[in-house]
């Protein structure tokens, strides 16, 4: 009875202490997960107190012509649609409303930026300053400086400027664009519609994004973003810079939330080569590219789709270390290649004269090349390289495979067409509309140069190709066809 007693008070016990416990694991749970979790500042003064030193207004200044206005004061009032209205407006164009000539006048633009260094590097975007005869930065302690233009590149749209001073000034550091996340707050600021200085603060929308250059990189975010707000930064909350605002999306001019920053991954690279250079050195293979389809891995035998297909091998550095048409390069300095938007990223922040590794993928297996990167800038696009036979003379004779009715190019084709002496493959006549062939976009005038990674420049060319393809098991060929001049790759479907 008694060791009985005692494991009932034992349990009595416990039974009071377990509610304890856990109420004490709960507290501690919650603030380890307060800890991390980061709520809304509750207030982003200090923030903007700590960085507004930096951050600048930029106006410059522009001579243009004068633009006339047929209604405006001074000249004829011609009513919208008239007949005489294009007559009076070249008029006016030519001439002042009392029919002297005009004078050119001094046209202004505003813009933000701001300081990377207190010796006075300013970064802002190259539509700001493109064009300006000069360039002004106002402080935020009201003092204005001129400035002069170090570099720009107009493929980021991102420029470098420099203000001569004594004193040392404060600046801003960059921060790893990488490193922010969907949902994390950020504050924007700048010179929005020339109101002079001022702040807007939201969250990361969006990553990665891509307007339309190939070197885009784009934060989106819903931080209120106006004209006048190009070229300022975007912090994050330690006071780094992780964009410069660029652009809007917007069907009326103003901030609809859909605001978007070049990422610092992708500037402070520009810009460093705009300060050591004056512009900038990108690395170039030499090739061009398109985005491997589901249909096209199926055709050569590629797993899973991504890489980046060369569909064309141009006279430099790639065609110097053996890489071919058709190759599909999967990976490039040690990097995996998800398509071709990531190679041209990797390609172009390589330094120039760089021996690479690259990864491609050939008739069924790997292999590793080494290519030594020429610079972007300097390369000559127009030589391609042309490895294809020379073709003999040959009667004309058409056939009807897959879907396409096709015939070898022969001089007399290759002339009516354009195409250079030394055109080969096979033209396409006429497209069954109801075939895979039109589904994938293949048109009369199409020129076929290679089937399953092969020249061919015969019908007969094509039909073996086609009897190899289905022989080793393919749903499908892999076409490379040439229209207009540019190179693509198509995946016909065999059954």
């Amino acid at each position: 009875m008694k060791s009985q007693a005692l494991s009932l008070r034992e349990r009595e016990t416990a039974t009071r202490f377990f509610p304890a416990v856990l109420l004490g694991l709960a507290l501690l749970i919650a603030q380890s997960l307060g800890a991390h979790a980061k709520g809304a500042p509750e207030s982003f003064a200090d923030l903007a107190e700590k960085v507004s030193p930096a951050v600048v207004n930029i106006t410059t200044s522009t001579m243009v012509a004068t633009a006339s206005n047929p209604h405006g004061d001074g000249g004829p009032i011609i009513p919208e649609g008239s007949p005489f209205e294009d007559f009076f407006r070249d008029f006016m164009e030519r001439n002042g409303p009392n029919g002297t000539p005009q004078r050119p006048r001094r046209s202004s633009a505003l813009g933000s930026g701001f300081v990377i260094s207190e010796d006075g590097y300013i970064v802002t975007n190259n539509h700001v300053i493109a064009e300006a005869d000069e360039i002004s930065i106002e402080f935020f302690s009201g003092d204005e400086l001129p400035a002069k233009v170090i570099g720009t590149d107009p493929k980021t749209d991102l420029a470098l400027l420099k203000v001569e001073t004594e004193k040392p000034l404060s600046f801003v550091p960059w921060g790893n664009s990488d490193n922010a996340r969907v949902g994390d707050w950020v504050m924007a600021m700048g010179n929005p519609l020339g109101q002079g200085f001022s702040v807007s603060a939201g969250i990361v929308s969006a990553r990665g994004r891509a307007l339309s250059g190939s070197y885009d990189d784009f934060i989106q975010t819903d931080a209120a973003i106006n004209r006048g707000n190009s070229g300022g930064p975007l912090f994050n909350m330690e006071g780094e810079v992780i964009g410069i605002n660029t652009a809007i999306l917007s069907p009326n001019g103003g901030s609809i939330g859909i605001g978007f920053a070049m990422s610092s991954r992708v500037a402070t690279n520009v810009i460093e080569q705009l300060k050591e250079f004056g512009e900038t050195r990108r690395g170039w293979l030499g090739v061009r590219i398109q985005d491997v389809t589901d249909d096209v891995a199926e055709a050569i035998g590629l797993e899973k789709a991504k890489g980046a297909l060369i569909t064309d091998v141009l006279e430099g550095p790639s065609q110097d270390a053996g890489i071919k048409t058709g190759d599909v390069i999967l990976s490039f300095d040690g990097t995996d290649v998800e398509d071709t938007r990531g190679l041209v990223q990797l390609v172009g922040n390589s330094e120039v004269g760089k021996s690479v590794r690259v990864v491609v993928f050939r008739e069924g297996k790997t292999e590793t090349l080494m290519v030594t990167l020429g610079r972007r800038e300097t390369a000559e696009s127009t030589e391609t390289a042309d490895g294809s036979p020379d073709m003999e003379m040959q009667e004309p004779q058409d056939a009807e495979i897959l879907g396409m009715t096709v015939t070898a190019v022969t001089p007399q084709i290759a002339e009516e067409m354009e195409l250079g002496e030394d055109a080969s493959g096979l033209v396409v006549k006429d497209v069954d509309e109801a075939s895979d062939a039109f589904e994938k976009g293949m048109r009369p005038g199409d020129i076929i140069t290679q089937a399953g990674q092969v020249e061919v420049s015969t019908i007969e060319d094509l039909e073996a190709r086609i009897a190899d393809a289905t022989d080793a098991g393919r749903k499908s060929i892999l076409l490379l066809i040439r229209r207009a001049g540019g190179p693509s790759f198509v995946a016909l479907s065999l059954e």
